[in-house]
């Protein structure tokens, strides 16, 4: 198996008549997926996802691939092809075409219909053309086959690229639930004859790699539900990803066989619901969905609220209604469900969410104690079945941290993949088949990009450094006026302490000990500003040390008369 090397160099230029695969983002990680094809001089892009900032990402909204190695090929990009709706694959999208808004959009009806309304925000209008499975379509030199995949939302495609080089088939995301809610099976069919014809490179979803066994059907939550909503009294308050249509379709029929009404809170999921209503992919009862203002007037027994917020997100409204900063407030006897699993580094948000919820009297039913969820991913019985099917001459773990990954990869080993012909790599490796054989030829730029508000990579990683430091040791600042010829204190020093638990009385100790220093250094004639402040800084920051074994940030600031 090959994998990266930290010092991998850029890579050279592509062979003629080979296929480059860049993935930006998705390796390595749960979330920013994108992978760039290059054949021809010639682009394709498949997803185009953004990654949910973990704890010590203070104040980030999104996470973003890195567009710097295609900055200067915009021109060159044939198209984006999406192969779902989950935000994880699409919400990236309007980022790059911030950059160039006339890069056409692939994908399935549903999933055209969620990138086109997060484009209204955006205030972009984008060329889209659907597909759907079956369907073939060439795209610039790259002739793209769409085949149809099982997952956690409708309409999810897997895509098989056929160039000169050789075919490369991307699952996206799949499981193989033999009793799908809608009928839509994984078309192992497509799959056994893009093998007779030669799969040249497979890159496979590895989310559930380590996973034993096969994910159970969707239909076997409805089982649960139906005793949840039976034994609650008061609400039932649903948390669930906005675009897990199959999820919020059980939970509206279970509350229309118990006799409540459902409404919708958050505009991402009132949005997205109303699309898959309208396109109808969500069946509704007539009376069934409810304004949220006009739940007053129903007893608490007939209510049933679907929010977003599962995976402990600060801003999302079940972490608000655990916060008490919700309009909704949770109230002794309600219930609450958390239907989804667990993102690896969000589990402390969720627990935190848990823990407030039940602070206030709720009954909180997650995965931990109640089968609410099963997984949109294949696990280890259903990749060893899927490779035995595709037969893959080189095989490429996608979609996954590193664990899932590696375990992916030896599932592929034990279905006979050499081991020489398994490539493991990470965000920016550059993957070029070439002559039939998969292999790693250098590493692009492909790290973070942060969102904070309307900023769009302005924040880098020590601003981060910066903020955890003030969110964990709190900060220091000292102000000293100096006369700039001779550089002596003619003012203060006078110091202030916020958030580091230490009182401003405290500082009367190391007072004398920064007015000492400035004035040797004003006897050794160092009187610039910048190394005063430095003085500054290293002095008080020993003492805190020494004193407190903290370390909080330090601002000092001179001011020349």
């Amino acid at each position: 198996m090959s994998h990266p090397h930290p010092e991998l160099a850029p890579p050279p230029p592509l062979p003629a008549g080979g296929l480059r695969v860049t993935p930006l983002g998705g390796l390595g990680e749960i979330g920013r997926n994108m992978t760039v094809f290059e054949f021809g001089g010639r682009l394709l892009i498949v997803d185009c996802g953004v990654l949910f900032p973990e704890e010590e990402q203070p104040g980030i909204d999104l996470i973003l691939p890195d567009f710097t190695s295609i900055r200067d090929r915009l021109d060159d990009i044939e198209g984006i092809v999406l192969t779902h709706g989950h935000e994880d694959h699409i919400g990236a999208v309007p980022y790059l075409l911030r950059e160039k808004p006339d890069i056409p959009l692939i994908g399935s009806k549903l999933t055209l219909a969620f990138i086109e309304a997060k484009l209204q925000e955006h205030r972009i209008r984008p060329y889209t053309l659907e597909v759907t499975e079956g369907h073939r379509e060439r795209i610039g030199p790259f002739d793209c086959e769409f085949i149809a995949v099982n997952h956690s939302i409708p309409d999810a495609l897997a895509v098989a690229i056929r160039t000169p080089a050789g075919m490369v088939v991307h699952t996206g995301d799949f499981k193989m639930d033999q009793l799908p809610l809608d009928g839509r099976l994984t078309d192992l069919h497509a799959f056994a004859r893009l093998s007779e014809e030669g799969i040249d490179l497979l890159l496979s979803d590895s989310t559930n790699a380590e996973v034993p066994g096969f994910v159970a059907p969707e239909r076997d939550i409805s089982n649960v539900l139906r005793t949840v909503f039976g034994n609650a009294r008061k609400r039932i308050i649903v948390a669930s990803f906005a675009s897990h249509i199959h999820r919020i379709q059980q939970i509206l029929d279970t509350a229309h066989e118990y006799g409540r009404r459902v409404a919708f809170v958050g505009r991402s999921m009132v949005r997205n619901m109303g699309i898959a209503r309208d396109l109808g992919y969500l069946k509704v009862p007539p009376g069934l969905v409810v304004d949220v203002k006009t739940l007053d007037d129903l007893p608490d027994h007939e209510v049933v609220l679907v929010c977003t917020g599962s995976q402990g997100e600060p801003m999302a409204a079940l972490s608000r209604m655990a916060n008490r900063d919700h309009q909704i407030r949770i109230v002794p006897g309600d219930t609450v469900i958390l239907a989804s699993s667990l993102i690896p580094g969000n589990e402390n948000a969720v627990y935190r969410v848990i823990n407030g919820l039940t602070r206030w009297g709720a009954h909180v039913v997650h995965k931990g104690n109640a089968k609410v969820h099963v997984s949109g991913h294949a696990s280890a019985g259903e990749l060893l079945y899927f490779y035995n099917i595709c037969r893959p001459k080189n095989l490429m773990p996608v979609h996954g941290e590193w664990r899932h990954l590696r375990a992916n990869a030896e599932l592929g080993a034990m279905t006979g993949v050499p081991h020489d012909r398994i490539v493991i790599a990470e965000d920016g490796v550059v993957v070029d088949l070439v002559e039939g054989k998969a292999k790693i030829s250098g590493k692009v730029q492909a790290g973070y990009v942060y969102v904070d508000g309307l900023s769009v990579g302005d924040v880098g990683e020590p601003a981060l450094k910066d903020r955890k430091i003030l969110g964990d040791e709190g900060i220091i600042s000292v102000f000293v006026v100096v006369d700039s010829s001779t550089g002596k204190i003619t003012g203060g020093p006078h110091i202030q302490a916020r958030g580091s638990g230490i009182e401003d009385s405290a500082f009367s100790a190391v007072t004398p000990k920064i007015a000492e220093v400035l004035e040797r250094s004003a006897q050794d004639g160092v009187v610039e500003p910048h190394q005063l402040q430095q003085l500054i800084r290293r002095t008080l920051g020993k003492w805190v040390s020494d004193t407190y074994r903290r370390r909080p940030m330090i601002l000092p600031v001179v001011v020349e008369v």
